[in-house]
């Protein structure tokens, strides 16, 4: 059982919490919050030790990994201090801001080889991911793609009503890009590789930050479109085009239903039913490696989950530097 320590008690903490909790391959043991409050709040219903103090956290915390979901901004350094106090750190999405970030984090786990950094890309772990990228490698030519993720937030009434919430500033590296985004690149990346070229066209919020944009990823033989946004509900499928051949998503994120179209009419489901917790496949795949860190297969699956990480953060950079959006953390 890993000892669980959690940075952050926001809605997506609490569903990472109770995913840990269903796997039965992790315990809560301790909570920071800055209020101390929220951290009572929080721990009365999960369990756990409250700390306000992160140095205290770190220090006199009994976890073993720890899960950052604070605003992405303090991604970097808190990796890098979890690292420092000997934890196994898994951080949601986005790990960090930019590519320097993940170079500082990168030489902090080298100089801590027993340890591990996982990005918390849910949907990448999910068995509907992986039957996507089965079918592809089936499908003789690939003719693009259009991968949609517009989901209105919970903040943006906030916003509307004049308040600057850390999700939609560029203080706090937020906006749609970097946080609903994510998935969209992470999609693209994963099935297609790394893209030769990129351009963004953003709709921009007063504070800086992306409300939603277009982002095109140039490829040798084609293009992938991502609508992506916060500010906005978009119900579009998502689509793969071979030639006579598609493969239609009802979310590029979320992935409940997947079904490929094939060249002679004929339809094929490939999805199955996801699991009620969306994040209990990642919690799994963690707990796996962490358990058996020197097993051959979970030490190559680590490290491609760690390479696609590094290389959808510099494709999100390279689409901020298109799109003229500059966040505090680059300078």
């Amino acid at each position: 059982m890993l000892k669980l320590g959690i940075i952050g008690t926001n809605w997506i903490t609490q569903q990472f919490v109770e995913a840990a909790a269903a796997s039965q391959k992790y315990e809560l043991t301790s909570v920071y919050s800055r209020h101390e409050d929220t951290g009572k709040t929080f721990a009365e219903k999960n369990g756990g030790q409250v700390y306000t103090s992160l140095e205290t956290f770190f220090k006199a915390g009994d976890f073993d990994v720890v899960y950052i979901a604070s605003p992405n901004s303090l991604h970097a350094a808190q990796t890098i201090q979890a690292l420092d106090a000997g934890k196994e750190v898994i951080v949601e999405k986005p790990l960090v801001s930019n590519p320097t970030e993940y170079a500082q984090v990168k030489d902090a786990l080298a100089a801590h080889p027993e340890l591990h950094v996982f990005e918390a890309a849910r949907h990448i772990h999910e068995p509907n991911f992986r039957a996507i990228r089965k079918q592809l490698s089936e499908m003789s030519v690939i003719n693009g793609a259009t991968l949609t993720y517009m989901k209105y937030s919970s903040r943006f009434d906030n916003y509307l009503a004049g308040e600057n919430p850390n999700v939609f500033t560029t203080t706090f590296s937020g906006g749609a890009l970097q946080d609903l985004g994510v998935y969209v690149v992470y999609d693209a990346v994963a099935w297609f590789g790394k893209p030769n070229r990129v351009h963004y066209y953003t709709t921009p919020l007063r504070t800086g930050a992306d409300g939603k944009g277009i982002a095109v990823l140039g490829y040798d033989d084609f293009d992938v479109t991502l609508n992506i946004g916060k500010n906005t509900n978009s119900y579009l499928p998502s689509e793969i085009y071979g030639l006579k051949d598609t493969i239609v998503m009802d979310n590029a994120a979320e992935l409940k239903s997947v079904i490929y179209h094939a060249s002679d009419g004929s339809t094929k489901r490939l999805s199955t039913e996801p699991a009620a917790n969306p994040m209990l496949a990642e919690v799994d795949d963690f707990a796996t490696v962490l358990n058996d860190p020197k097993n051959p297969d979970n030490m190559r699956h680590y490290q491609t989950w760690l390479h696609l990480s590094e290389i959808v953060n510099g494709v999100l950079y390279d689409l901020r530097r298109k799109a003229s959006l500059v966040f505090p953390a680059d300078k």
